[in-house]
């Protein structure tokens, strides 16, 4: 019985993250540390910064 509620619950939270995506990243994002830590891992796969780069800088 523990086991089908810990499954409910882990289930029910994953649909409310994935239903409201974009709020909790929005919020997370808000936070300074989070954001630059965000963009420094996302700058260090090198196909984000491939993709990234070139486009930033366009003439």
């Amino acid at each position: 019985m523990r086991i089908i509620v810990l499954i409910a619950g882990i289930l029910t939270t994953a649909a409310l993250l994935f239903k409201w995506r974009y709020r909790v990243m929005n919020n997370l994002l808000a936070i300074g540390f989070l954001r630059k830590l965000a963009v420094l891992l996302s700058m260090n796969m090198p196909t984000v910064r491939s993709k990234l780069i070139p486009w930033m800088f366009k003439s």
